[in-house]
């Protein structure tokens, strides 16, 4: 059993490996207190690696922790800092979903100067927080993490495809599909979600969703398409980043000798990603009772559902 001054402790330390730093986030997420909210600012803001930087603004909004709404806002605000992690800060602030950051999230979704991926993930926000205000009722769904859209209603497989595939359709509504077909489950629905990711040529941060849903839903009748997606030295880091995980989290044999060709990427958040794949998919297929460690006086069950 491990303290949370020990996980603090090694979250802070940049010595300790991008695997351990990673497990350290979740450990904290499902400690929740005021001391693992803290911690998990300072790493925001301090470590050197932008997958961990990403992986704490994630956490941070699936914890809705609306007093790290200042630090994400410096984040999201912060012209200096990498592309992936600004996008993960919006939509952060998007899962939070407080009055008080639509204004600035209003005003970078309209903003042409900024990185696509990060106009399009506060597009997402604002309507996540609109959508989300009107809501009465908790919506139920399969999965435990908080999405950056709700997912469509009424629609079967082939039509929640043609949907997901229309690149003339607001990116919002794409993602409702997205997350529908997760929710469907199934090789069908996989392999639906496997054709958006092919046909989408524009939008990185849609292609990256994708590969995170298809990482939650762990069947490999992704593995070819992630791994195609993943191989691809022109394509955008943080969709390679999450194709890597989300073969960590299928963890198969197949999906981690596909991984273990990329140990030594030339891309650090790739590099990093497939070193934190490795460790979850060695998570699944062992004995481990958790992903996250154990902490004194907690009650731990932080699933890889959540992980980014």
């Amino acid at each position: 059993m491990t303290t949370a001054e020990q996980i603090i402790s090694q979250l802070l330390d940049r010595n300790s490996p991008v695997a351990a730093r990673m497990r350290s986030i979740f450990s904290l997420k499902g400690l929740a207190t005021p001391q693992a909210v803290q911690a998990l600012e300072k790493s925001l803001v301090t470590d050197p690696s932008a997958l961990v930087r990403h992986e704490v603004a994630y956490v941070l909004g699936q914890m809705r922790a609306i007093q790290s709404l200042p630090t994400l806002t410096k984040v999201l605000e912060n012209a200096a800092e990498d592309v992936m992690v600004r996008h993960e800060a919006a939509e952060a602030m998007g899962a939070i979903a407080h009055n008080s950051v639509l204004p600035l999230l209003d005003r970078y979704a309209a903003d042409a100067s900024l990185a696509r991926e990060i106009r399009e993930t506060c597009v997402l926000a604002v309507n996540r927080i609109r959508w989300y205000q009107h809501q009465t009722t908790p919506a139920q769904a399969p999965y435990t993490s908080v999405d950056p859209a709700p997912p469509e209603q009424g629609k079967d497989v082939s039509q929640l495809q043609d949907l997901l595939c229309d690149a003339s359709k607001p990116i919002f509504e794409r993602y409702k599909a997205m997350f529908a077909l997760r929710n469907i489950g199934g090789e069908q629905a996989v392999l639906a979600l496997c054709a958006g990711m092919d046909a989408e040529k524009e939008s990185a941060l849609f292609r990256h969703e994708v590969a995170y849903v298809l990482g939650q839903m762990q069947h490999s009748a992704s593995v070819p398409t992630l791994a195609r997606f993943l191989k691809d030295q022109q394509e955008h880091e943080m969709v390679r980043h999450e194709a890597a995980e989300a073969l960590g989290s299928i963890a198969s044999p197949q999906a981690e000798k596909i991984l273990d060709q990329f140990r030594a990427d030339e891309k650090d958040v790739v590099r990093e990603s497939v070193e934190v794949a490795l460790d979850i998919s060695d998570y699944i297929s062992g004995d481990h009772l958790h992903y996250a460690q154990k902490i004194n006086g907690a009650s731990n069950t932080t699933s890889l559902q959540a992980t980014r």
